[in-house]
């Protein structure tokens, strides 16, 4: 099976990893054709291993203990993130220059009767659709800046999550099925 994981929290001030120390800390682990995409914490693999939780933890524990700090963990495969792209979650989006359109990837399911669409407080963040473990948030730039997915994003789709913007998962989709074919 191949995998893609989704990493939070790498490469971010305090936390540097060189890609070639990360793909060794997968291969470690008897994963194989390990490859990694753009210094954001993607990483493809395949193994045999069928209990995504387990092969999840596995993952995150043994990065915990060679980096020294906790990185969340979202595994999904090829044909999710097709079926993800498929939905084509933001159709329906005027997109302007202070908005990006971002997909939200869980390790804990989202709970499935939230009110959509949802704005945070500040109203920086539009939660606009989900799946059961992936939500289509519109982020909306305050000076240019992004917002902070302390707050109102953890509150609502938990704190093991990582973000992407939208064409950079489909980028990675194709870079996915690139390696292997």
């Amino acid at each position: 099976m191949l995998y893609v994981a989704f990493l939070r929290g790498l490469n971010v001030p305090g936390r540097s990893v060189k890609m070639e120390r990360l793909r060794g800390l997968f291969t470690e682990l008897g994963l194989t054709s390990v490859r990694s995409y753009i210094q954001s914490g993607n990483v493809f693999f395949e193994t045999d291993e069928t209990d995504r939780a387990a092969l999840a933890t596995r993952i995150g524990d043994h990065l915990a203990d060679a980096l020294g700090y906790s990185v969340a963990v979202c595994l999904r495969t090829v044909p999710e993130l097709e079926a993800l792209i498929a939905l084509d979650p933001f159709k329906h989006v005027t997109v302007t220059d202070d908005m990006r359109c971002c997909v939200v990837f869980t390790s804990e399911r989202i709970d499935p009767d939230l009110a959509l669409p949802l704005l945070s407080p500040k109203k920086d963040m539009e939660i606009i659709g989900t799946t059961k473990y992936d939500a289509f948030v519109v982020w909306h730039l305050v000076n240019g800046k992004a917002p902070a997915a302390k707050g109102f994003q953890e509150g609502v789709l938990g704190r093991d999550a990582t973000t992407r913007f939208f064409h950079t998962v489909v980028k990675i989709l194709a870079a996915a099925k690139k390696g292997a074919a």
